[in-house]
């Protein structure tokens, strides 16, 4: 269900995201970008209590203690609420300054600017309240639920975009108020479902100062680690524009565009698999939590991989046919995001064990502060003189620089083996990357760019990467599963006997 829900929310973000550009145009599709930005900022407070939420539900699931549980959500409602709070007044202070005296926005620009702004926190504050009850579907491995909303999410956000080439009224503004709507419909969603299924989902206030100083305690620290990877991504965003202008934050926009609808391959894997990290550890068999790492990180790789090394090959001619204008730089950017993506997607499944463990002060601390570094390295080289697409080098080099710090610092906290994984994941996931470059590479030069080519290098390159992975990617038990797993599922849809 995951799997059906990433197609077609893929699709459908793609094409809405073609639709906006292209009716929004340009400079406010760039606002846009750059003003729920603004807001995206504060959003390493939610994100941090979100992964706090998920963890602990699964882990007292996982010690099937149910009377903690039903006090573990009341406290995570509880913490949302004055996460809520908190965010709402930093937005209308600070970012509400900062918008308006120090953001690169056109004059004529600037009410309707404030009004996305406005519609942005709305829309924020809505998601926050909503976190306990997504935490508990998720927890609870109710994926096809999970899966369904999505649906209904992107699905509305199409709608939407149909609307607002309608409306007669500024677009700009129209499109923010309905992403809240949108917002505030699929929590009243997920609130209902997880309260008529999940008993510990009825809330009543409770105040136990033990729970509350443990979430928090585990907060603070996840705080720094998600704060510094917002810190960076909206401060990097910012700095563009300050720079360069709204332009390039609509090339960049569209870049992560991309970015995030390619990442549903990983982000859709992650989200079955982090619970059973979790649930692995509280229930003590360490040799099934370091096998999920293991495999987790290398097939989180090969999936984002097949996916990404078509798109990237052919950049040009895809973003072409997607979206009819395309802004400068967004190829090269497109490229560069997606390189990033892959070798981030090898360390989603480890930061999952170190958050399993609980004890992430140091581990967050590293990885942070090497995340943070990103910022003044960008803008260094941005005031040197240097071009946009340096913040996207230094990040793809902290990047690996990140990955081997956070399997040092997981080492320590639950024990894994470094040497294991660098020869069963990394090592592999090397030798696939240069043997499926190969044929691809050839057709790439040998060829006259067009449609020929796209049709023949797309073939070619995800037939390279399948027979790569198959013949030196997977061990031999890892094959014997696949093989396992095709053939129920073959049969679960009547496909063979």
């Amino acid at each position: 269900m995951l799997y059906f829900r990433m197609f077609l929310t893929m699709a459908i973000s793609l094409y809405t995201s073609r639709v906006v550009l292209n009716t929004l145009g340009v400079e406010d599709f760039g606002i846009y970008n750059v003003v729920a930005g603004v807001v995206g900022m504060f959003s390493f407070l939610n994100s941090a209590m979100s992964g706090a939420t998920q963890r602990f539900l699964s882990f007292e699931i996982g010690k099937d203690n149910f009377a903690q549980l039903r006090k573990v959500f009341a406290t995570s409602v509880n913490i949302h609420l004055l996460i809520a709070l908190v965010i709402l007044v930093l937005a209308e202070t600070i970012g509400l300054w900062f918008l308006n005296h120090k953001l690169t926005i056109p004059e004529d620009r600037m009410v309707a600017a404030n009004w996305i702004y406005q519609f942005a926190i709305f829309s924020f504050v809505v998601k926050i309240v909503s976190v306990p009850y997504t935490a508990s579907i998720i927890a609870r491995e109710h994926m096809n639920i999970y899966a369904y909303v999505s649906i209904v999410e992107v699905s509305l956000k199409l709608l939407l975009v149909f609307l607002i080439q309608w409306l007669t009224y500024d677009k700009l503004i129209m499109y923010g108020m309905l992403m809240f709507g949108v917002s505030f419909l699929l929590l009243m969603i997920d609130r209902i479902y997880a309260k008529r299924k999940f008993e510990e989902c009825t809330y009543k206030y409770v105040w136990d100062k033990a729970i509350f100083k443990e979430m928090l305690g585990y907060t603070g620290w996840n705080l720094f680690g998600t704060g510094a990877y917002v810190t960076y991504n909206q401060g990097v965003n910012i700095l563009l524009n300050i720079f360069f202008g709204p332009a390039i934050n609509a090339a960049r926009g569209i870049a992560y565009q991309v970015n995030g609808a390619i990442n549903g391959f990983v982000g859709n894997f992650q989200v079955a698999l982090n619970p059973q990290i979790v649930k692995s550890y509280a229930a003590g068999d360490t040799k099934y939590m370091e096998q999920l790492i293991f495999q987790g990180s290398k097939y989180a790789f090969f999936l984002l991989f097949c996916v990404s090394l078509p798109i990237i090959m052919e950049t040009e001619l895809i973003l072409k046919w997607w979206l009819k204008i395309v802004p400068d730089y967004a190829v090269l950017f497109c490229r560069l995001v997606l390189i990033n993506a892959l070798i981030d997607s090898i360390s989603f499944p480890i930061m999952a064990g170190a958050q399993a463990s609980g004890r992430i002060k140091w581990y967050m601390i590293v990885a942070g502060g090497l995340l943070l570094l990103i910022l003044p390295i960008s803008y260094v080289f941005l005031k040197m003189g240097y071009p946009p697409q340096t913040t996207f080098y230094v990040s793809i080099v902290i990047s690996v620089m990140a990955m081997f710090a956070r399997l040092i610092m997981v080492s320590r906290l639950i024990h894994i083996s470094v040497s294991k994984f660098l020869s069963h994941v990394v090592f592999r996931i090397v030798v696939v990357v240069i043997v499926s470059l190969i044929l691809p590479a050839i057709v790439f030069y040998k060829m006259e760019a067009g449609l020929t080519r796209f049709f023949v290098l797309e073939t070619v390159t995800v037939v390279s990467i399948v027979a790569s992975i198959l013949l030196v990617g997977l061990k031999k038990n890892e094959k014997q599963f696949l093989k396992e797993k095709a053939v129920f599922l073959l049969k679960k849809f009547k496909l063979i006997k």
